[in-house]
């Protein structure tokens, strides 16, 4: 695996990729790196493809009172699980390159971003369109791979795409779980004990409740039991929501795809999952 932290270096990497006649896969990262990051290497891997996975926290996605500083930084080890997992390339920019002195440039999404964490993290979805709008024109890859997870990100990034004309694959990857079912997140180390024991409270009502809706029980009440289940497990809830999985509007209808969206925090840890409600089995 090639490791570069020069942008000329990158494009030049790139360049010799194309050469061979390759398709580029782009994996855009923070680090701190899990399973749910070589699930994303691994769907990348096809035939023909070399795939370039980036490692950059990006500090315009964080808010004034968030985890930045703290925000777990593990290069050799993330450099060895890319290594392990048949990444050919790893793009290490440092901020000078991504925010050189002077830079004024701001990628605002409308639509997608006003509510859920577009309203718990004012600005943060602003600096994720930034960083993955320079991401994609520095790689330039044909495709890029990014968890469900963050539904909301994936779907910021899809309308990014669409709207400035970008010509890359969006390509969403079922979320990555713990064997209890709590999502892999590079902020779980953040938890202890008794708070990672308390934490699969969240998938566990998230499943409660969207079996309940699916079968055609009413929303809101279903909505504000998962609500009460996670407030006596000990979280903070900034939000449980039922969406359009496609818009993110509320209401969703029975009749199109529907998303069931949470964030919510255990001590100083936010966490956050969601899950597909599929209209066919209120049928």
């Amino acid at each position: 695996m090639q490791t570069v932290r020069d942008l000329n270096d990158l494009r030049a990497a790139v360049a010799a990729f194309r050469a061979d006649g390759a398709r580029v896969a782009l994996v855009p990262t923070m680090g701190a790196l899990h399973a749910g990051h070589i699930a994303l290497i691994d769907a990348a891997k096809r035939a023909g493809t070399r795939v370039v996975a980036s490692i950059f926290v990006n500090p315009k996605q964080f808010g004034p009172n968030e985890d930045l500083a703290r925000y777990p930084r593990r290069e050799a080890a993330d450099a060895r699980l890319l290594v392990d997992a048949g990444c050919d390339l790893l793009w290490l920019p440092p901020v000078e390159v991504m925010y050189p002195d002077g830079f004024a440039t701001n990628v605002s999404v409308s639509g997608v971003t006003e509510g859920l964490d577009g309203a718990a993290r004012p600005g943060h979805f602003d600096g994720v369109a930034t960083v993955v709008a320079k991401l994609f024109n520095q790689v330039t890859p044909d495709a890029a791979y990014f968890g469900k997870k963050d539904f909301q990100q994936l779907a910021v990034v899809r309308r990014m795409v669409s709207d400035l004309d970008f010509a890359i694959e969006i390509v969403g990857v079922p979320t990555q779980r713990d064997d209890d079912g709590l999502a892999l997140s590079s902020r779980n180390i953040y938890l202890d004990e008794e708070q990672r024991l308390k934490a699969v409270t969240l998938p566990r009502a998230l499943g409660v409740a969207g079996r309940a809706i699916a079968r055609g029980d009413d929303p809101a009440a279903a909505l504000a039991e998962a609500q009460a289940s996670l407030v006596a497990a000990g979280f903070v809830v900034d939000y449980v929501a039922l969406v359009d999985a496609a818009t993110l509007a509320e209401p969703a209808h029975a009749d199109r795809p529907r998303r069931l969206l949470a964030a919510a925090r255990m001590g100083q840890t936010r966490l956050i999952d969601n899950i597909a409600v599929d209209p066919t089995l209120t049928r």
